[in-house]
């Protein structure tokens, strides 16, 4: 057990070889808001963008949403936020005494993006990293998120700042991982896997998006890009959830803002997984 500090303490830990409660790592970990009572958190990240995470992150949630569960997302990609576009929400969100509203989408799954604090929703985001980090955190901390059996979190890609942040500053129950077949995805990938072991944060399994494209005319799939993420799963010893095609019929419904109205199965056993893992 560690001592308490000295009456003498000059508080340069670098040139002191005492054991006392300063020096004990301290938690990072903040509270979401009073008004909050959220069940689960899981953080969808890769190594790389341009790979779906965002529409992962959206399946999931109308997934999970059409299981009966209250569903959030908190779109943590503040320079490149897609959430609202993809539901079709277009209003502004607004603040009260108690916080910030979050949007809904026609199904009632809430959602906080930075688009939704735009004047105009094509403007860029011209912040540095610690800004951005800090915008992260209000959308944890002041967000009136209420009840919810689920909170996604669409980071953006890479190590840096907002994911680091991400799993520092919230307390996550589980990643989920996606990734594309080519092998240089896969590789950048295994960052994502290591970021989230260095952080102690569990990794619920890996998702392969662009998988394969099927053939209008025979039915054939056709591995545009081989099959590399299986490979990548099994020597990283996690689940592959689930493979998903390219489908048009998904970017049409994105752009439309009609998401919701998805009928395709693609990653309904991820969500199961993720809603078995975490059953109270």
């Amino acid at each position: 057990m560690a001592e308490e500090k000295s009456s003498g303490c000059s508080g340069n830990c670098a040139s002191c070889g005492e054991s006392c409660a300063s020096r004990e790592p301290q938690s990072l970990i903040e509270p979401t808001g009073e008004y909050n009572t959220i069940k689960h958190v899981i953080g969808v990240v890769s190594g790389k963008g341009g790979v779906g995470k965002s529409m992962t992150t959206s399946m999931l949630a109308v997934l999970l949403n059409r299981m009966g569960y209250k569903v959030g997302i908190l779109d943590a990609d503040v320079t490149g936020p897609s959430i609202p576009k993809t539901f079709g929400v277009g209003t502004k969100v607004y603040q009260n005494e108690v916080g910030i509203i979050p949007a809904e989408t026609k199904t009632g799954i809430k959602i906080m993006s930075v688009n939704l604090l735009l004047e105009e929703k094509d403007m860029p985001v011209l912040w540095r990293g610690p800004v951005i980090a800090g915008v992260v955190k209000q959308f944890w901390h002041d967000v009136v998120w209420g009840e919810l059996d689920y909170l996604l979190i669409d980071c953006p890609p890479g190590t840096g700042d907002v994911p680091l942040t991400v799993f520092q500053s919230i307390p996550l129950d589980g990643v989920v991982i996606v990734t594309s077949p080519q092998d240089l995805v896969s590789l950048i990938v295994r960052k994502a896997y290591n970021m989230a072991k260095m952080m102690e944060v569990p990794v619920i399994g890996m998702i392969e998006n662009m998988s394969y494209a099927v053939c209008p005319d025979c039915g054939k799939k056709i591995e545009l890009f081989g099959s590399g993420s299986s490979t990548a799963a099994e020597e990283l010893n996690i689940p592959l959830l689930a493979r998903m095609p390219i489908e048009t019929s998904l970017a049409q419904l994105v752009d439309n803002g009609e998401f919701e109205r998805f009928n395709c199965d693609y990653l309904e056993n991820a969500a199961k997984t993720i809603a078995e893992k975490f059953k109270n």
